[in-house]
């Protein structure tokens, strides 16, 4: 009797059949690899661009070159900020101003967002409240802080910890209430106690929405830290803007930007570190799941 054929084939074979098959790849998905591109170099691109189109503004007169100094003054006065003091003090500032608002924003949002995915009561509460003043900008609330609270430190940290808050809130919330109840009836029908499945099953099944929240919230915060600064400081990149703009000082004013967005990107770039060494089980999306 004739042994059927088997359905295994050599691997030699699989690899001429899956150059055939409709198996996704990047070349199909307009997706191409290559080598990882180190994150200065399209910073560096950047300030390049902006020196050349600056120089050509100089001798072209597209508009007055007054109005954006190229990078290469910028760092000369910038430079001479430095030496008098000036932003490193600012810089300390900031930098105590919006760590202590964020950190603050960011507890009182996680603290909360628990209570309200325990207790139906607590989200019945203050659901509605907080959908009401939660839209309300920055701007709009800085001067009844100042009112209420006076020039101080305090106004300007809590302003920080409410523009932190609210979107931490709604992403932390949206986190806690997607968790799988299967893996908690798992854990429950294991006898795991309430603390453990809540720091086992439920904080890390959230804890991807409590990163992206406190990415979207970083941004919002830095915002509220300028517009805090404007208004009633005498010291931070804030108030370096408004000194500049005071004087005409234009070189000054993009000394202040550049360094807001450098320290930006430095709080953000420790953010995607912790992403990573946190959450490395969830990949990168669909670059993860295609073969390179």
């Amino acid at each position: 009797m004739k042994e059927p054929a088997s359905t295994l084939k050599p691997p030699v074979e699989l690899a001429k059949a899956d150059k055939g098959s409709a198996v996704p790849s990047n070349r199909y998905l307009g997706l191409r690899s290559g080598k990882r591109v180190n994150g200065l170099v399209p910073i560096a691109l950047f300030f390049i661009l902006w020196e050349l189109l600056s120089r050509a503004n100089h001798y072209m007169e597209w508009f007055n070159p007054v109005f954006l100094p190229p990078p290469s003054e910028i760092a000369t006065d910038g430079w001479a900020l430095w030496q008098s003091g000036i932003i490193l003090d600012s810089l300390v500032s900031s930098t105590g101003r919006i760590a202590a608002g964020f950190l603050i924003g960011t507890a009182a949002a996680l603290l909360i967002a628990v209570w309200m995915s325990r207790f139906a009561i607590v989200e019945q509460w203050l659901g509605p409240v907080l959908n009401l003043i939660g839209p309300i900008p920055a701007l709009a609330l800085l001067p009844i802080f100042i009112i209420w609270l006076g020039i101080g430190e305090f106004p300007k940290v809590l302003l920080i910890a409410w523009t932190t808050f609210v979107p931490m809130l709604a992403y932390t919330l949206d986190g806690l209430k997607s968790v799988q109840p299967a893996l908690i009836r798992s854990a429950l029908s294991l006898g795991a106690a309430q603390r453990h499945i809540f720091f086992k099953v439920t904080l890390p099944s959230a804890l991807p929405n409590v990163l992206v929240g406190m990415q979207v919230s970083l941004g919002l915060a830095f915002s509220s830290l300028i517009v805090s600064e404007m208004m009633g400081a005498k010291d931070g990149l804030g108030y370096i803007i408004v000194d500049a703009r005071n004087f005409f000082k234009m070189s000054n004013m993009f000394v202040a930007i550049v360094l807001i967005g450098l320290e930006y990107s430095l709080f953000s770039y420790m953010l995607k570190r912790l992403e990573r060494k946190v959450i490395r089980w969830r990949g990168d999306g669909i670059r993860s799941a295609v073969e390179k």
